[in-house]
């Protein structure tokens, strides 16, 4: 953390840091993003939606263990390697519905995890990933509250990858190739439990709002952290604070702390007012939260629709190394959504945009 910009810029008054992440940081300002802005996309119908609502072909063959009655599931005796496309859809629907599936002692290679990822849409980039396939995910040793003093991208909170995109992501997948043996887990928490939460006025009032969604905070601070990339210039998306799952037809808190910065329908006080309240929110939500202890060769498997996560940070010394696949998802909405009764009394629905 010594080499972050602001911190050579020193107050003589009281001998620390003069500002917040300085603008006139050169490798922030000379930086040109090689690659442009993305345009909208419109991805191929979600393969949950090809499911076997009571996937009886994924647990003829997995147990199911449920961690929290609202979010996360461990499935045992079964290796993602050998899962079939049903069963892999069939898995999808249930990350729909508990937000996070676990495995362990699984035996993935990066190809391989590649090649079962290419079945749930397109494979979705990281700004600062090099590889156009995978992103490696590594540990987080620093005190996030001190780099919070020099840089204003809250890198350590709950976050939904890459929310501010115009088509964010969808589902994503974490393996596990190196970890400590304490330390280093990562938290989930369910924004439909979130949203289920809030009062009936509240759900009224967060109902007609969009969050301010932005890449710049973490844009600066990666430049000025770690010196590379991004690979895209910053870019600000309004997504309704509420949104609709495509799949589940159930509303979820489209708001996070890592992205987000105002809700466009607000004046500035009211904004912060309520990102504070929502902080609040999310980090008390243990009813409806999760805390995963990794191994080599465990894998999460999760939907950034209904989740927000983080890792937890601490100062173990073993190296931290996971490999990071991720597909576009749709560009997010409000809508309304009526079931849809089948044979099998699916849990799907028919939605149309407010």
């Amino acid at each position: 953390m010594a080499h972050l910009e602001s911190r050579k810029h020193v107050s003589p008054d009281s001998g620390f840091a003069i500002a917040l992440h300085p603008h006139f940081n050169p490798k922030i300002s000379n930086h040109v993003p090689p690659e442009p802005l993305r345009e909208e996309i419109v991805p191929e119908k979600d393969r949950a939606l090809f499911a076997d609502p009571e996937k009886k072909a994924l647990f003829s063959i997995a147990k199911r263990v449920d961690l929290t009655e609202s979010v996360g599931t461990v499935l045992e005796n079964v290796q993602l390697s050998q899962l079939d496309p049903q069963q892999l859809d069939e898995l999808a629907l249930l990350v729909t519905e508990r937000g996070v599936v676990f495995f362990r002692d699984q035996d993935l290679t990066t190809d391989g995890q590649v090649k079962l990822f290419e079945h749930y849409g397109t494979l979705d980039r990281h700004p600062s990933q090099k590889d156009s396939r995978h992103v490696v995910i590594r540990g987080s040793r620093e005190d996030h509250r001190e780099i919070l003093k020099y840089t204003p991208w809250p890198s350590g909170d709950f976050h939904a990858d890459t929310s501010f995109e115009i088509n964010p992501p969808s589902y994503s997948l974490l393996r596990m190739e190196e970890h400590p043996e304490v330390g280093g887990d990562t938290a989930w928490v369910s924004t439909y439990g979130l949203y289920d939460a809030l009062s009936d006025a509240m759900k009224r009032f967060v109902d007609g709002l969009h969050a301010v969604h932005t890449s710049r905070l973490q844009y600066d601070s990666i430049l000025d952290l770690w010196g590379v990339g991004p690979n895209r210039p910053p870019i600000d998306s309004h997504h309704p604070a509420v949104r609709t799952h495509p799949v589940t037809g159930l509303k979820a808190l489209n708001v996070n702390p890592g992205f987000v910065t105002a809700f466009a329908e607000l004046k500035r006080v009211e904004s912060d007012k309520l990102l504070d309240f929502f902080a609040y929110h999310i980090h008390s939500a243990d009813d409806h939260a999760v805390r995963w202890k990794w191994a080599v060769g465990s894998v999460a498997m999760w939907d950034n629709r209904c989740t927000n996560h983080r890792v937890i940070p601490g100062t173990y010394d073993a190296p931290r190394r996971g490999i990071r696949t991720t597909v576009f998802g749709e560009k997010r909405e409000l809508v309304s959504c009526s079931p849809i009764y089948t044979e099998t009394e699916a849990n799907l629905y028919e939605c149309s945009v407010l």
